[in-house]
C-alpha cells in the first residue's frame, strides 16, 4: 500500500506542474492587464503602467514569471541554495499588490463552509433516495425520484439560484412579516406529503393507505400548530421535543441497522440517548447564556465518548455494531440540540434583521448581535447556495447509487443471504448496502473536488467572496497569481480525493489487496 501510495503521489506530482503549465499560459495571453490603464485618461497614467508592469514581471517572459513563481510556491529564499528551493511558500501578490495567499485563506474558508455541507446532504440524501428507489424499482416513487433526478441534473445553476432569490428568500420574507397558513394549504401540504410517503413506503394497499393517512394526519396536526402558535416567528422547541426526536433517532438507527432483535445495541442505543438527553438538559442553560464554538464542539466530543463508552460497555458480542449506532445516535442528537439552541434565539435575530433569508453575501456587514444570531445570520446565508449545489449534485448521486445497488442486489450472495431466511432490512443494509457504496467512493471524491473549483456561478449570483470569485477576478484581471492559487487548490484537491478513492476501496472491497 505504501508502495502504491508513494507511485500515486510521484505521478500525480507530475500531472499538477504538467497542468500549472498549460494554466499559466492560458491565463497570461487570455487578454491584456494594462488594458483598463491604457484606456485610463488620468494624466499619471504612464507612471502607473510603469508600476503595474514592474509588479506583475510584464515585461519578462512568460516562462521566467512562471518560473518565478513556481520558486514562490516551493519556498523561496534568495541566496540561500543554489537551486532557491528554500523556506516558506508563498503565493505572490495580485497585480493590486495585495497578498495572495490571505485573499486565498479568505476564499478557501468561504468556499468549503459552503462546499462541504453542500456535499454532506447530497451523499446523504442522494444515496437514500438512490437506495429506497433501487428496492422499490418500478414503482410510482421510482419513477418520480428518476424524473427530478434528472431535472435536477439538468438544471442550470444560475436559473435555480435566481428563482430561490425570488420565492425562498423575497417572497418567504415578505410572508414571514405577517405568517398565515390557510387551511387550503394545510389540507393541500397534507395530501401531497401523505402521496409521497405513501409511494415510497410500498407494500400492499393497506400499508399504502395507512402509509398515507398517518403522514397526512402528521402533517396537518404540525402545521395547524405552527399556525396557532405563530412558530414561524416564535419557534418553540425545548427541551420535552428534543428528548422525543431523540428517542425517534434512537429507534430509527436500531431499526435501519441491526434491528430491535439485537437487545445489546438497544440498550446501548437507548443508554446513548438517556445520557444524551440528560447531558443536554444540564447544559442547555449555559450554552444558551454563555456560548462559544470551543464549548460546542467539546459538548460534541464529549457526547461521542459517551456513546462509545455505552456500545463498548453494553454491546457484548455486537460490540462493534453498539458502538457505530450509538456514536451515529450521538452525532444526530448533538445536531438537534445545535437545532434546538438556534430556533430558541430565532425570534431575537428577527429583531435585528427582520429579513432573515438572505440573497447575497456570506454574512450581514456590520451586524451587531451575540453569538447565536450571528450564527443564525450566517446560517441564512449559508442557506439558498447550500440549497443549489446539493439539488444539482442530489441527481448524480441519486442515479449512481440507484444503479449501484441494483446490480448488487443481482448478486448470487444476496440470494444466498435471503434463502437462508434473513430478513430484506438485514439482506440490504447488511450485505448489500457495503458493496453498493464502492462505486461511488469516485462519484464522491470527484464531486467534492468539483464542487471547490465549480461554484463559480453560484458564488457570483449570491455575492460569495469565496474560490469562485477568487478565479473569476483574477481571469478578468489577466492575473496569474490568485488563477494560479485557485488551480492549485483545486486541482490538488482533485488528486487527493481521487488517491482516497482508491484507497477507500481496500477498506469497502476485501477482494482488493492492492
Amino acid at each position: 500500500m505504501l508502495k502504491f501510495i508513494a507511485r500515486r503521489l510521484g505521478i500525480s506530482f507530475l500531472i499538477l506542474l504538467a497542468g500549472s503549465v498549460l494554466m499559466y499560459v492560458l491565463t497570461v495571453f487570455s487578454g491584456d492587464p494594462l488594458e483598463d490603464l491604457r484606456e485610463s485618461r488620468d494624466p499619471n497614467r504612464e507612471n502607473l503602467i510603469a508600476l503595474r508592469t514592474a509588479q506583475m514581471g510584464l515585461d519578462l517572459p512568460w516562462y521566467v514569471r512562471y518560473w518565478n513563481w513556481l520558486r514562490g510556491i516551493l519556498g523561496y529564499v534568495p541566496g540561500l541554495n543554489r537551486l532557491g528551493f528554500i523556506g516558506e511558500g508563498t503565493f505572490g501578490n495580485s497585480r493590486n499588490g495585495a497578498s495572495v495567499t490571505a485573499l486565498l485563506a479568505n476564499a478557501a474558508s468561504t468556499t468549503l463552509r459552503l462546499v462541504l455541507i453542500a456535499t454532506l446532504l447530497a451523499i446523504v440524501i442522494g444515496v437514500g433516495l438512490g437506495i429506497v428507489t433501487a428496492v422499490r424499482q418500478y414503482s410510482g416513487f421510482d419513477y418520480a425520484v428518476t424524473f427530478m433526478a434528472f431535472v435536477f441534473f439538468s438544471l442550470p445553476v444560475f436559473w435555480a439560484a435566481v428563482l430561490l432569490k425570488q420565492y425562498a428568500a423575497v417572497a418567504f420574507n415578505n410572508w414571514l412579516a405577517s405568517p398565515t397558513i390557510t387551511v387550503t394549504t394545510i389540507v393541500g401540504m397534507a395530501l401531497v406529503t401523505g402521496f409521497i410517503l405513501q409511494l415510497a413506503a410500498g407494500g400492499s394497499a393497506k400499508r399504502r393507505l395507512y402509509s398515507f393517512g398517518a403522514s397526512a394526519l402528521v402533517v396537518a396536526a404540525a402545521m395547524t400548530y405552527f399556525e396557532l402558535v405563530n412558530w414561524f416567528r416564535q419557534p418553540s422547541v425545548g427541551l420535552p421535543v428534543f428528548i422525543l426526536a431523540a428517542v425517534g433517532t434512537g429507534a430509527l438507527v436500531i431499526g435501519m441497522s441491526s434491528g430491535f432483535g439485537n437487545k445489546r445495541v438497544v440498550r446501548a442505543v437507548a443508554t446513548t440517548v438517556v445520557a444524551g438527553s440528560v447531558i443536554y438538559g444540564i447544559l442547555r442553560g449555559p450554552l444558551l447564556t454563555n456560548p462559544s464554538w470551543l464549548f460546542i464542539v467539546g459538548c460534541l466530543f464529549l457526547s461521542i465518548a459517551v456513546a462509545a463508552i455505552a456500545g463498548l460497555s453494553l454491546g457484548g458480542f455486537s460490540r462493534r455494531v453498539a458502538i457505530q449506532m450509538s456514536i451515529v445516535t450521538a452525532i444526530v442528537m448533538s445536531f438537534l440540540a445545535f437545532v434546538d439552541l438556534m430556533m430558541t434565539n430565532w425570534a431575537s435575530y428577527l429583531e435585528i434583521q427582520p429579513r432573515p433569508i438572505a440573497t447575497i453575501g456570506s454574512v450581514t456587514p456590520n451586524l451587531n448581535g451575540d453569538f447565536w444570531q450571528t450564527a443564525i445570520d450566517q446560517f441564512t446565508h449559508l442557506l439558498l447556495p447550500t440549497i443549489v449545489l446539493t439539488i444539482v449534485s442530489i441527481a448524480g448521486f441519486t442515479r449512481y447509487s440507484r444503479a449501484s445497488m441494483l446490480e448488487v442486489l443481482k448478486q448470487d450472495y444476496i440470494r444466498t443471504a435471503r434463502s437462508k431466511g434473513l430478513s430484506e432490512r438485514k439482506v440490504i443494509t447488511k450485505h448489500a448496502f457495503r458493496n453498493s457504496l464502492i462505486p461511488l467512493t469516485t462519484i464522491v471524491a470527484f464531486d467534492f473536488a468539483g464542487l471547490i473549483g465549480g461554484a463559480v456561478i453560484t458564488e457570483t449570483v449570491f455575492g460569495w467572496k469565496g474560490m469562485g470569485d477568487l478565479f473569476r477576478v483574477g481571469l478578468a484581471q489577466v492575473d496569474p497569481a490568485p488563477v494560479m492559487a485557485f488551480y492549485l487548490v483545486t486541482a490538488t484537491a482533485a488528486v487527493v480525493m481521487n488517491m482516497l478513492a482508491d484507497i477507500t476501496y481496500a477498506f469497502l472491497d476485501p477482494r482488493i489487496t492492492r
